[in-house]
């Protein structure tokens, strides 16, 4: 306390922070990227969270590989109702908003639970994996922002089950830097920022996950510029 009154000794008693511009000099932008090289900058920080990270064409139709030999990109539908029989998925939580196409290619078997305001948590614990879009995606950090808009659900839905499937358009949702999101963003919605699969290390340092959220979060980045792509 006495080094915050030895730096504030030179501020007059009526003076609020309000009344003192701040210079804020940080640049908004770092380097000179192009589209391509900051979804791939986004890919490479997603995994280093341990996230896994896939690649698929618009949902309406398959990809052609950009160069002979490369392996064409799945369609969205697909690469979804793979990623959920590969998880053994019996229950998908859907958002209101989320695209139909989406789920086209999912079986009946797998049971849709509609995001509603009557989900509990105890409900929620049942749901086997969470299929939503997001707002905007970082590059430099590997974050993925949600905003609860209709495509991404209430955050609840997002935070209980074990196993979330977030889909980035790209390059339209995709941006290189923090300053560059929160000019996206809305900050009066309830905005959930995403690094990975949900993890702490608290405890003696040891890294547990799935202990705020899904332990498997798997990321997929949409658009035809993904075909042929690794």
């Amino acid at each position: 306390m006495a080094r915050i009154r030895r730096a504030l000794a030179d501020v007059p008693r009526a003076e609020t922070p309000g009344e003192v511009p701040v210079e804020r000099t940080y640049h908004r932008v770092h380097g000179d990227r192009g589209s391509a090289e900051t979804v791939d900058l986004l890919a490479e920080h997603l995994a280093d969270y341990r996230a896994i990270v896939h690649r698929a064409d618009t949902p309406d139709h398959t990809g052609t590989p950009e160069a002979p030999g490369a392996a064409a990109a799945p369609s969205l539908p697909a690469l979804i109702a793979r990623l959920l029989a590969d998880r053994g998925a019996t229950s998908v939580a859907v958002p209101q908003g989320l695209p139909a196409s989406w789920l086209s290619d999912v079986p009946d078997a797998v049971r849709r639970v509609p995001d509603t305001a009557e989900l509990t948590p105890h409900d929620l614990d049942t749901v086997s994996s969470v299929v939503t879009a997001c707002a905007v995606a970082i590059a430099e950090t590997g974050t993925v922002v949600l905003d609860a808009a209709p495509d991404q659900g209430r955050r609840r839905i997002t935070l209980v089950p074990d196993h979330h499937i977030c889909v980035i358009r790209v390059p339209d949702q995709v941006v290189g830097s923090v300053p560059e999101a929160l000019e996206r963003l809305d900050p009066a919605r309830p905005l959930t920022w995403i690094s990975g699969p949900s993890a702490t290390s608290d405890i003696e340092l040891d890294r547990v996950e799935g202990v705020h959220g899904p332990r498997t979060l798997e990321v997929i980045l949409v658009g035809p510029q993904t075909a042929g792509r690794s």
